[in-house]
């Protein structure tokens, strides 16, 4: 009689092992030790054989005896299910070992051999970091659209957008070669390519703040130190320049944020637009300004205090006024620091994370922002004050040249 599900659940061990047979030579062995295995018997080329379908209750009943009618459909077109099952076996572990990591590795060696070190560095880091924890050990054959859509979205709501669609096109790059260079011809086609990037990450609205170009930069940094604003106004631009934070960040900044000796201005989270706290480090040249504006208004917690009312900061328009009786109306504003700062270090090649991160511009859930705001750290520390050696060098007449060094 054939087995039910109630005899198979109920079997319970002996002393000895035994047999609850089913039909067509599939049976239930119950180990001594209570362990549950299907396996058939059958018979082929003359020879009694046994085959293994797995334990029960990972392999059901009916899903049992589904094995059975497969093999005894192998065994009727005069085909060994067990030599089958063992080429089956093969396939897989030779699957398990054809990792995403394997053909990565392959593509950045391929890939490297004319690009500069300091490229082939960044994408390096941002592969190891970003790509291989997510799918570096899956086997290249078994990733799908929705694991690659899982890692986009997830380096997106760290806040790395432009991070989120460079691991995007660096997946879809490393599909590419294996389809190209894979012998066995086992991969092909590219999961990349069923989704884009635009169709997780929610673009940042653009606002077009007013900035000097680049090549600009020298003549509006000299005009700054012979403008006819009063030296507190000087002090506020030339710290927008070597900091790049937001206006409001800035003229609400009170001593006591400030560390000279440390070199840091430790922003709070209720100042911040994000609402998590912010380390900008200070170069030598920002500890300077700070050092003769303390001069000029210690005398209020306020930085920039309001010139008839100390309980009130300078006013929103300062900046901007004063580049305006500088000449640059229209063509240069407050923020305008923050975008010549972030498209010149990209441009020199410093880490994406390490800019982004120092413009405050990852939003940062409750769990992680108390750590957060100090990632990177050292190599802002550095990048910082080679940004402010760079602008003194432009200042001095120096010709815009690629900034000396990098963060990381």
């Amino acid at each position: 009689m054939a087995l039910t599900d109630i005899q198979v659940k109920n079997a319970k061990p002996k002393g000895k092992a035994y047999k609850l047979s089913d039909a067509g030579g599939l049976f239930l062995f119950v180990a001594p030790a209570g362990g549950k295995l299907w396996r058939l018997a059958y018979r082929f080329d003359g020879k009694q054989k046994t085959l293994s379908f797995g334990a029960y209750p990972t392999i059901t009943l009916l899903e049992a005896r589904t094995k059975r009618d497969q093999a005894k459909k192998l065994l009727a077109n005069d085909q060994d299910p067990s030599e089958l099952s063992k080429l089956d076996k093969a396939e897989k572990q030779a699957n398990n070992a054809n990792t995403f990591e394997l053909w990565a590795n392959r593509w950045l060696a391929h890939w490297r051999v004319d690009k500069s070190p300091r490229h082939v560095d960044i994408i390096s880091r941002r592969l190891a970091t970003n790509v291989l924890p997510a799918l570096g050990a899956l086997p290249i054959l078994d990733i799908t659209a929705v694991n690659i859509a899982s890692l986009v979205r997830g380096i997106a709501g760290r806040g790395a957008l432009d991070v989120a669609t460079s691991a995007h096109q660096t997946v879809s790059q490393v599909f590419r070669y294996a389809i190209a260079n894979d012998t066995t011809a086992r991969v092909t086609r590219n999961p990349a390519t069923d989704i884009k990037p635009s169709d997780i990450i929610q673009s940042r609205p653009v606002v077009n703040q007013a900035r000097v170009d680049i090549k600009d930069l020298p003549v509006l940094l000299r005009a700054i130190d012979t403008s006819d604003a009063i030296v507190i106004t000087r002090i506020a631009m030339k710290l927008m320049a070597l900091t790049f934070v937001r206006t409001n960040e800035l003229i609400g900044a009170e001593w006591g944020e400030f560390d000279l000796e440390a070199k840091q201005w430790r922003i709070s989270a209720e100042r911040m637009k994000m609402k998590t706290p912010h380390i900008v480090p200070l170069a030598t040249q920002a500890v300077e300004l700070l050092t003769t504006l303390r001069a000029q208004t210690g005398w209020s917690k306020f930085l920039f205090p309001h010139r008839h009312d100390p309980n009130k900061t300078m006013s929103n328009n300062t900046i901007l006024q004063a580049l305006k009786r500088m000449g640059y109306q229209g063509t240069m504003t407050g923020h305008g620091f923050r975008g010549i700062a972030s498209t010149a270090l990209h441009e020199q090649g410093y880490a994406h994370e390490h800019i982004e991160l120092q413009l405050a511009h990852a939003p940062r859930n409750a769990t992680s922002a108390a750590y957060n705001h100090a990632l990177y750290l050292q190599p802002r520390t550095v990048m910082m004050q080679q940004w402010a050696d760079y602008l003194d060098e432009l200042k001095a007449g120096a010709k815009v040249i690629a900034i000396t060094g990098k963060s990381a």
